[in-house]
């Protein structure tokens, strides 16, 4: 701490404050409403989540992997409004506050300066303004990650409280995600004795992880049956090299799979590169400074978070890594701060000047690639909300129910349900929906080239927005102009 009193009267006063972290959090939350439009339409796991407490569209099917985290997040607005832009808004603002109380937690920990470049760091990451927004639970897995890890590394007093709401928040969003994250801390935990934070930890968890547990039982045929239909969904969990497509995913594909494309240019996946260099500079910084566990423990929970996604899937989405970035931007701001400045707290003007043009370089990256992502995505979603609209005027208005291609966002944005007969959202049958066809408006989706399910071949059929709409008869007479 003497460090930092030093480099503060030399001249960084706001990020040598107790209150730079604030900063930085609160123009987090200004860059997410600048840069990410609040009326961006809700995506197709958005729709899943939000419309399990929402009245714009009957609850669509929720997955085995799925946690009930991010409904109970958006209630308090996506239970009373249909507004995006508000559930936007609303998010963006608890994003920036996670954001502080998550720095916060690490306080004494790092010097301030460390702390809020650190946020700055992971706050202006293109996947992190991006997400942080939107009804998704990675990034609160991000958020419940850092103040999970702070507060155990100190646990003492309030700090234990830190521990158990801060897992019970991970396990909420993301139950497996949240095991991964802490088993560093589980380990730790045992080998040094520290019974009360382990304890907290575990009881967190279990709160957290009780509803997706008891659902599992109640809906699923029991924990080992929803594991596996989790795996299976996500192609089988086993050794996968998944690397390659993690870098693929950074030029702003929300989803790969299949992860196909060429590599992004070299300037894009720089970064990335730049990650485990810089943060093994700052275990080496750390273990000179006498911090070798606090960054030790934070290196370790981040490489866990980080391996499920990185070796164990046969696909990738950047959003997967959020907890990891989190974790890793702590000793590479703690490296960062000690090359630009000498054991004294002088400046280095090489090193400073160097430092400032390569994270010029790298902002200028992200927001190259959050603008082009930021686009495409309210196209895209805009397609979504002109769909809907032709299938009112096709008579398909609710109650409706939707299958196919894009049922499930699409249902959303129509005001339908859903169903599937196969695949990862089956939740019907044949006889079910053709059975709804004769009481509600039924629709059977699918590509501009594609062709239709058995029971829908004598259904009308109608080309629109590169679909084609198979309507059954019962809609047709129902209503269509």
């Amino acid at each position: 701490m003497a460090d930092s009193t030093r480099v503060t009267r030399v001249g960084t006063p706001r990020l040598g404050s107790p209150g730079a972290p604030a900063l930085v959090a609160g123009a987090f939350t200004v860059a997410q409403l600048l840069l990410v439009p609040p009326g961006m339409g809700l995506g197709w796991d958005e729709t899943v989540y939000v419309s399990q407490v929402g009245d714009q569209a009957p609850a669509a099917f929720f997955s085995a992997p799925r946690a009930r985290g991010v409904s109970l997040l958006v209630a308090p607005i996506a239970s009373w409004s249909t507004s995006t832009a508000l559930l936007r808004v609303y998010l963006a603002l608890l994003a920036g506050l996670g954001l502080y109380l998550a720095l916060r937690s690490w306080r004494g920990l790092f010097p301030p300066r460390v702390l809020a470049t650190a946020g700055a760091l992971f706050g202006t990451l293109w996947v992190t303004l991006f997400y942080a927004p939107q009804a998704m639970p990675n990034y609160w897995v991000a958020v419940g990650a850092l103040i999970c890890v702070g507060c155990f590394l100190r646990a003492g007093g309030a700090a234990l409280w830190g521990i158990g709401a801060s897992a019970a928040l991970m396990a909420l969003m993301r139950p497996t995600d949240a095991v991964w994250v802490t088993v560093p801390l589980l380990v730790l935990g045992v080998c040094v004795r520290r019974w009360r934070a382990l304890a907290a930890l575990l009881a967190g968890l279990a709160v957290g992880a009780a509803q997706w547990i008891v659902e599992a039982y109640v809906s699923y045929g029991g924990l080992g049956e929803r594991l596996a239909e989790g795996s299976r969904i996500q192609g089988g969990l086993g050794l996968n090299f998944a690397v390659d497509d993690q870098l693929r995913s950074l030029v702003g594909r929300t989803l790969c799979r299949p992860c196909t494309a060429p590599m992004p240019h070299p300037v894009i996946t720089l970064w990335w590169y730049a990650l485990p260099l810089l943060a093994a500079l700052g275990l080496v910084i750390a273990i000179r400074a006498g911090r070798t566990r606090t960054t030790l423990v934070a290196l370790a929970c981040a490489t866990t978070a980080a391996v499920p996604y990185l070796f164990l899937i046969e696909y990738a989405a950047p959003r997967f890594l959020l907890p990891a970035y989190a974790l890793l931007a702590l000793p590479i701001a703690d490296a960062l701060w000690h090359q630009v400045t000498a054991p004294d707290g002088r400046w280095r003007p090489v090193a400073a000047t160097l430092v400032a043009l390569g994270l010029v370089g790298h902002l200028a990256v992200q927001y190259v690639v959050l603008d082009r992502t930021a686009q495409r995505t309210v196209a895209d979603r805009e397609d979504w909300a002109r769909t809907a609209d032709r299938l009112h005027h096709l008579g398909v208005r609710p109650p409706c129910l939707l299958t196919g291609h894009q049922a499930i966002p699409l249902a959303y944005y129509t005001g339908c349900s859903s169903g599937a007969v196969r695949g990862h959202n089956a939740n019907t049958t044949e006889a079910e929906i053709l059975s709804s066809a004769r009481r509600i408006p039924v629709a059977a989706l699918t590509t501009a080239d594609g062709r239709p399910p058995a029971y829908a071949r004598d259904w009308t059929v109608h080309r629109l927005d590169g679909l084609r709409v198979y309507v059954a008869p019962a809609a047709r007479s129902g209503g269509a102009t």
